[in-house]
């Protein structure tokens, strides 16, 4: 399988299983079992000790070519250095963020920039529409554009408290207070302890040479 495999050579990014520990809420342990998932994923399509995004969506939905706008944003989000590819510090650090011992703050403030698709800072209207739409899409749920607009408004002017047309940080995290729901996906329990949810996670993570 090549030098990658080797103990004693490391892919690009590689960070101590201690210091990331000391910097997230998993365990040394449950570090050492994310790079086992992470070699994994990073050797699924391009085996060069990085998760390109066609990996990443590979491992979410089984296809590589299958385009989502959640898994464009959260790929772009774990993709920290903004190279292009997911280094595996990166990948511990972001995946940190879903592990139910991390802060609320550092789950709403994930959210937020997940939703704030064009980066300006504040969540506009198109982009909470594109946000809607999308989660009707993965839900297989069809509404009319009359229905999409209202939802659009009601959550617009729910959140906007300034009444300026867009949604900032603050006004965010008022409303995922008062709606808590809002951040619930922003949790995955089995991250609590990964070392004993690893080998079940990583047989469902396996990839078939065929669907490539």
């Amino acid at each position: 399988m090549g030098c990658f495999h080797s103990k004693r050579v490391r892919p690009p990014g590689y960070e101590e299983p201690v210091i990331l520990s000391a910097e997230t809420p998993f365990t040394v342990s449950e570090v050492d079992a994310l790079f086992e998932l992470f070699k994994k994923l990073s050797s699924s399509i391009v085996d060069d000790g990085l998760i390109h995004r066609e990996e990443f969506q590979l491992a979410l939905f089984r296809n590589s070519k299958k385009s989502n706008l959640f898994a464009d944003r959260i790929f772009d989000l774990f993709d920290i250095k903004c190279n292009g590819v997911i280094e595996f510090g990166e990948f511990v650090r972001s995946l940190g963020v879903f592990h139910p011992n991390a802060a609320l703050e550092a789950k709403i403030s994930f959210a937020f920039r997940l939703y704030d698709l064009r980066q300006t800072g504040f969540i506009e209207r198109e982009e909470l529409k594109e946000m809607v739409l999308a989660l009707l899409h993965e839900s297989d749920l069809v509404l009319s554009e009359e229905a999409v607009e209202m939802i659009v408004d009601k959550t617009l002017s729910d959140a906007d408290l300034k009444g300026d047309g867009r949604i900032d940080p603050e006004e965010w995290k008022e409303f995922v207070f008062k709606n808590p729901s809002l951040v619930k996906n922003m949790t995955l329990p089995y991250l609590k302890d990964i070392t004993l949810a690893f080998p079940s996670f990583v047989l469902t993570s396996e990839v078939d040479d065929g669907e490539i």
